[in-house]
């Protein structure tokens, strides 16, 4: 199963350069049955170590620009660490469910993203360039808390507000997400976040998996399979969202079981 997750979601991330986070940590959480947290961290190290094999493949033949990529990390950075810090104070119980109700609802919003209208200001960037670290800012946060969000969310900013062509920006979101991926893999390698054997077997699907997709993505429409796994990811953020309520309303109903248990009990006598 672990080794089946590896491959499809690499083979995805191979196709269209989106998809890393946005499938493992559902798929962890839900079918492999790891808590939230070290989902997370075991999705990061799995999704950038898929992005360092694919960027090869997809910076052969685009550009990226370097001012912007360092703006962008400025603000990104300190949010990733906040996001990954708060991850961890959440996480204080090893499956808390609110831990996986917000990962779900911040795996689809970010997913949704995919499917909003254009804004088209390419202006932004070249007179705006200051805002543009406070605007990562958040995309750092949402990575560190859910492995996810760079991708979508870092290609939709520079789309809209840079006057950046597609491929600089495919280029330099990549290595965004890139540099991303490796710092948080060091934050949660560093607080203990992270399934080594289940990293093992991602990675032996995932190799083959980001390979053939990064081969076939000049023949493949790759913009109507985002859309397609931008809707699959937000089923699966959804589908935490109602497992997450799910646990919340069972723990509360055990929890006034209990209650009620307590006050029927008769008092002891000495």
């Amino acid at each position: 199963m672990q080794i089946l997750i590896g491959f499809f979601v690499a083979l995805a991330m191979g196709l269209t350069g989106i998809g890393g986070g946005s499938f493992t940590v559902p798929a962890l959480v839900l079918l492999v049955e790891l808590p939230a947290s070290m989902a997370v961290g075991t999705a990061f190290v799995y999704a950038g170590l898929m992005r360092l094999i694919a960027a090869p493949f997809y910076l052969a033949a685009r550009h990226f620009h370097a001012r912007y990529l360092w703006l962008l990390l400025r603000g990104a950075i300190p949010g990733l660490l906040i996001g990954t810090l708060l991850l961890r104070m959440l996480s204080g119980s090893a499956k808390n469910p609110v831990v996986v109700i917000v990962l779900g609802l911040l795996l689809a919003g970010s997913s949704s993203i995919s499917f909003a209208p254009k804004v088209q200001y390419p202006a932004f960037a070249q007179r705006n360039s200051k805002w543009l670290p406070w605007l990562a800012l958040p995309i750092g946060v949402e990575a560190g808390f859910s492995s996810a969000g760079a991708g979508a969310l870092g290609t939709v900013l520079l789309l809209n507000f840079s006057e950046m062509t597609p491929p600089q920006v495919v280029g330099t979101d990549l290595l965004f997400g890139l540099v991303l991926a490796v710092i948080g893999s060091a934050f949660h390698w560093e607080f203990g976040s992270i399934s080594g054997t289940v990293l093992v077997r991602l990675l032996e699907g995932g190799v083959p998996g980001v390979v053939l997709g990064c081969i076939m993505a000049r023949w493949v429409p790759s913009k109507k399979l985002k859309f397609a796994i931008a809707t699959i990811a937000i089923i699966a953020g959804l589908q935490l969202v109602w497992t997450g309520s799910r646990r919340l309303l069972g723990e509360h109903s055990t929890a006034a079981a209990a209650g009620l248990n307590r006050v029927g009990d008769p008092p002891s006598h000495q």
